[in-house]
């Protein structure tokens, strides 16, 4: 895959892959965020991107569209270059939900991040685990597999 492409795909209509171009085309926001890191101390920087669920829109999630709340039951898993990953929930950044403004940044502090892929930021994080770097996939992917429906799920003890 081209350097600062993102593959889409998991439980999405369209399967597919957007670069850097593709997300500049899309309407920008721009977000401030400020966390604690264990190894570096505090940091803040400024992303602009465009909104992460506009983004997971575009590749049309498998959710009932006869239920509403349809949309809560999907996780979204984002992979950076370097093995980094971290896991949000669809109500999470779903305006009619929580609303987290998190974006996939195509600049940092002013720099174009090109071909270093985008930047996942989410504002609020007290800790920047969810601060990922040069994203390559995201999977879009409902509970289905951890509630097995119409069936007891047994705990070990």
């Amino acid at each position: 895959m081209l350097a600062g492409t993102v593959l889409l795909d998991g439980d999405v209509r369209m399967r597919g892959s957007i670069n850097v171009a593709d997300l500049w085309s899309l309407p920008q926001h721009d977000v401030e965020v400020a966390f604690m890191c264990r190894t570096s101390g505090m940091r803040r920087h400024r992303f602009t991107g465009p909104l992460l669920v506009e983004v997971l829109q575009a590749a049309e999630p498998d959710f009932d569209p006869g239920e509403r709340k349809d949309r809560l039951r999907f996780l979204v898993s984002v992979l950076g270059r370097d093995g980094h990953h971290a896991v949000l929930s669809w109500g999470e950044i779903d305006p009619e939900f929580s609303g987290v403004e998190a974006v996939l940044g195509t600049t940092m502090d002013g720099s174009v991040l090109g071909e270093r892929g985008p930047h996942l930021a989410v504002p609020g994080d007290r800790c920047g685990g969810r601060q990922i770097s040069g994203v390559t996939e995201i999977r879009i992917c409902s509970d289905d597999l951890l509630w097995t429906r119409g069936q007891q799920v047994g705990y070990r003890s």
